[in-house]
């Protein structure tokens, strides 16, 4: 998300992904009698180490003897850490991450049951509980979703002579070749290493597309794929996009929509905090469905992060863990995460006071009937891995079909 796995295990993720150092790591047992763990969680924005940091000083001070020790890791190091941690058997005890299935697979984490209450499992709402699902057992628990829209800079729309914004693609390279001509990029393309897996499934289930068949069977490089990157790539090579968009991440993207520089871009609820304000606090822009080919339809992309709770050997890390994610979990400390970095709720209990805001509403609106990426197959991690490694280079100088042919391949061996 703004963000959002190896031998059996290294199937999980991409081998051709560096590998980052790690931290030390929780190992097998410690002499804390199970009441130190250690915590590894993504960094969504400025406001998210404060957010733990104090979160956690809260659950120690009423929790005597129990320490959490919080590693952060931002999400384009998180693939390369995540498989360093379970090559070197140094998973840390709860880990925040996109991806929980091949963990599940492979017998390295706890149930969803076994590490937290009754009343919290309770509270998740029944579509990120389906997500959350490997072979019909909960294993993920969830921790933030979001839902994906087009935004647009409505002064360079004016600018541009835009009415409004675009319904189909063709709408979407009129509209671009309108905004270059009024002196900004028409659309922001961030294909890089951190989140080319979601920007590509926008694109591609508005032109019928996506990652499997109707049977589940992986489809990466059916038809209506290769023509949505041939579509991608023509708005690259046409110049309506900004410069490298196969090593561009959100953040740069939106900067530069937060500056005037591009007019369309798709983003998420996080997008108008997390992106925009800290660089254009009162800037106009606004929100609109997803275009499509035909437009005829407008699939939403739904997201959501997750944590895992991994076994240790001895089981003692067992009742720190649900203390913890208890802690977590109450209201009051998920509405504050929520609110501080822009994200959709996940709870019941955290659902109700967002719908309040007009700008919240819309993501909020769009999320029941949104898609998912396959995250129940354990194949997932090595496909989306590969996805941020590769896929960019299929709007710059590679094949959109050859490159989408290599992704499907990766697909099935890891299956």
């Amino acid at each position: 998300m703004k963000r959002h796995l190896l031998g059996v295990v290294a199937a999980g993720l991409t081998v051709a992904l560096g590998v980052g150092g790690c931290g030390k790591g929780s190992s097998s047992s410690d002499d804390s009698g199970g009441k130190s763990i250690k915590f590894v969680a993504a960094i969504y924005g400025s406001k998210t180490k404060p957010y733990w940091d104090a979160l956690i000083k809260e659950f120690e001070s009423k929790n005597s003897g129990y320490r959490v020790n919080l590693e952060m890791v931002d999400w384009t190091q998180m693939d390369a850490k995540v498989k360093t941690y379970v090559q070197t058997k140094q998973v840390p005890d709860v880990l925040n991450y996109n991806a929980f299935s091949d963990f599940a697979r492979d017998g390295l984490i706890y149930q969803a049951s076994e590490v937290v209450s009754p009343t919290t499992l309770g509270d998740f709402t029944p579509t990120f509980v389906e997500q959350a699902k490997y072979n019909g057992e909960q294993y993920g628990i969830p921790f933030i979703s979001s839902a994906r829209l087009l935004f647009y800079n409505k002064a360079l729309f004016k600018k541009a002579d835009i009415a409004q914004p675009p319904r189909t693609w063709d709408e979407v390279k009129a509209n671009a070749e309108k905004i270059k001509k009024a002196g900004a990029f028409g659309y922001g393309l961030p294909l890089g290493p951190e989140e080319a897996q979601a920007e590509f499934h926008c694109w591609a289930m508005n032109n019928g597309g996506g990652w499997v068949d109707a049977s589940g069977k992986w489809a990466i490089n059916q038809k209506a794929n290769v023509d949505t990157l041939t579509f991608l790539k023509g708005l690259n090579t046409s110049g309506l996009t900004q410069p490298n968009p196969e090593s561009t991440d959100r953040k740069t993207v939106f900067n530069q929509f937060a500056q005037g520089k591009i007019g369309m871009s798709i983003g998420g609820p996080f997008t108008k905090a997390g992106f925009i304000e800290p660089v254009t606090k009162n800037l106009d822009f606004g929100v609109a469905p997803l275009p499509s080919r035909s437009g005829n339809e407008h699939n939403t992309l739904g997201v959501m992060d997750v944590l895992v709770a991994f076994k240790k050997a001895d089981g003692k890390n067992k009742d720190a863990i649900k203390k913890f994610l208890d802690f977590v979990y109450q209201k009051e400390n998920t509405s504050k995460f929520l609110t501080g970095e822009g994200f959709l709720p996940v709870t019941k209990s955290a659902g109700d006071a967002l719908s309040a805001d007009p700008y919240m509403k819309q993501f909020v609106d769009a999320l029941p009937t949104s898609k998912f990426a396959p995250t129940s197959n354990p194949a997932w991690s090595a496909v989306a891995g590969a996805v941020k490694q590769d896929l960019g280079s299929s709007v710059a100088d590679e094949d959109p079909k050859k490159v989408l042919d290599k992704i499907q391949e990766t697909a099935e061996k890891a299956g």
